[in-house]
C-alpha cells in the first residue's frame, strides 16, 4: 500500500499551547425528597391498579369511578416515570 507524502510545514502549528483546566460540575445528585415522591407516586399507581383489580367493586369510591380507577393509577405511574428523567 503506498504511502501517503507528508511534507513538512504543511500542517499550522501553534507554538502557544493552551491550560485547559477541568471543570467540575454539580454532583451533589437528585435530593431525597424528590426520589421520595417519585418512587412513591409509582408506587402508589401500582397499588392503586392492585387494589382497584382486586377488590375494586367491593370498594364503594372505586366502583363509582369506574373505568377512571385506570386513568389514575396509570397517570400516577407515569408521572412518577416522567420524573426519572430528572434523576440523577
Amino acid at each position: 500500500m503506498p504511502k501517503s507524502k507528508i511534507v513538512k510545514g504543511s500542517l499550522p502549528v501553534s507554538s502557544t499551547t493552551t491550560n485547559r483546566t477541568p471543570v467540575k460540575i454539580n454532583s451533589s445528585g437528585t435530593p431525597l425528597w424528590y426520589k421520595i415522591i417519585m418512587f412513591g407516586l409509582m408506587a402508589a399507581g401500582l397499588l392503586w391498579l392492585i387494589v382497584n383489580y382486586l377488590a375494586g367493586p367491593q370498594i364503594p369510591f372505586m366502583l363509582q369511578l369506574g373505568p377512571w380507577n385506570y386513568g389514575i393509577g396509570f397517570g400516577l405511574f407515569i408521572v412518577g416515570l416522567l420524573m426519572t428523567m430528572g434523576w440523577r
